[in-house]
């Protein structure tokens, strides 16, 4: 897809969010297909995390002067232009040949946060400079050495990333049945854009439980927050939090943010919805940190649902990838609008006309 091409309909062949997940299906390549759409096991997680939005109502509201709407705001005390962001997700290579740097300069023309992986395609570098606007955060993958890992960290200082989100839930990788039953798997040394010697999180060992002891990243604890924190002065966000208790432990030891998520479903079969942990979280740390969330997020109603349960931000991921697979940077730049003309039309509809108006008073009874 050339940059620059004219007109929505030319840059990304999808018209509205229900149907892009099924133009994205008739273009990925299947066993690509089957990586992003895969979950743990068999998937339930999955499936739980779309029906904790399914089972939540929004409450209307009638005759408020809804003129003017304001969907700015700031994470981490950084303005942008909406409260949804681009969750970091390995490999936008396999769905794109210009891989994060397309959605990179989507997201910075949008002014939204975007934030890349350890495991993308590109580099740290060339994702920077392919939009040195920004903004742009950092998320690590804990290397077996902190040596790596303290390396990266100092990279994406130096290229201009404003904070370090730290993943906590992959000291391995789960089970992923739909890409086993196919016989898909990448390398755990299969080369990265910034650099062939980062590793992935270790696979589920295939015989020998002893194998978890060969890897330093999943002996990991709570003081690796301490350790992150004595090399870099960016804020440090921990991603991947489900209980109220490692959510304080997260604080305890500096964390600026925490992130409410199940990764999409990819970890653990039988991991509660991530949406149904975020008041716990909420309650837990209070207003001593930023809480974000993701995990099933496909619309903009998920977007206003998850706001009004506390989230400060909400992270958007496999629809980035369908877009980037329909249109490059076109589709995904087409996304984000679509999402924020969304969001204000909910807005709208329910009676809110700037983010610090919603609360849990939107939401209306359980469908079930």
């Amino acid at each position: 897809m050339e940059r620059g091409t004219a007109g929505p309909a030319a840059s990304a062949p999808f018209s509205t969010l229900g149907e892009l997940e099924r133009a994205a299906a008739r273009v990925v390549p299947e066993d690509a297909w089957a990586y992003v759409q895969s979950g743990a096991g068999d998937e339930d997680a999955m499936r739980a995390n779309r029906d904790a939005f399914r089972r939540r109502t929004l409450r209307p509201r009638a005759l408020i002067d809804v003129t003017h709407l304001d969907l700015t705001t700031t994470l981490l005390d950084e303005r942008v232009s909406a409260p949804f962001f681009i969750c970091p997700m390995a490999r936008h290579g396999l769905l794109h040949p210009e891989g994060e740097a397309a959605t990179a300069r989507a997201a910075s023309d949008a002014r939204v946060l975007s934030v890349f992986s350890t495991l993308s395609t590109r580099s740290i570098e060339e994702i920077a400079a392919a939009a040195p606007k920004g903004p742009r955060w950092f998320q690590l993958y804990l290397q077996p050495e902190f040596a790596a890992s303290r390396n990266l960290v100092e990279r994406a200082e130096r290229a201009g990333y404003t904070a370090i989100m730290l993943t906590v839930d992959l000291p391995v990788l789960g089970p992923r049945d739909r890409l086993a039953e196919r016989g898909f798997v990448i390398a755990e040394d299969a080369p990265v854009g910034s650099g062939d010697e980062i590793l992935a999180p270790d696979r589920s060992p295939k015989g020998a439980l002893g194998r978890y002891s060969l890897r330093k990243d999943a002996a990991a604890t709570w003081n690796i927050l301490d350790d992150l924190q004595s090399i870099t002065h960016l804020p440090v966000v921990v991603k991947g939090i489900l209980t109220g208790e490692d959510a304080r432990r997260a604080v305890t030891h500096g964390a600026r943010a925490v992130l409410v998520s199940n990764h999409g479903g990819r970890q653990l079969n039988s991991a509660q919805a991530a949406l149904d942990a975020l008041p716990e979280v909420v309650r837990s740390v209070g207003s001593d940190v930023e809480v974000y969330f993701d995990s099933g997020v496909r619309r903009a109603s998920d977007v206003l649902m998850a706001l009004a349960l506390g989230a400060r931000g909400v992270g958007i991921g496999r629809p980035v990838l369908w877009a980037l697979a329909v249109g490059g940077e076109g589709g995904v730049r087409h996304l984000l609008s679509l999402l924020s003309t969304e969001l204000a039309t909910d807005m709208a509809l329910v009676g809110r006309r700037r983010l610090s108006e919603v609360d849990r008073t939107l939401l209306g009874a359980p469908r079930w």
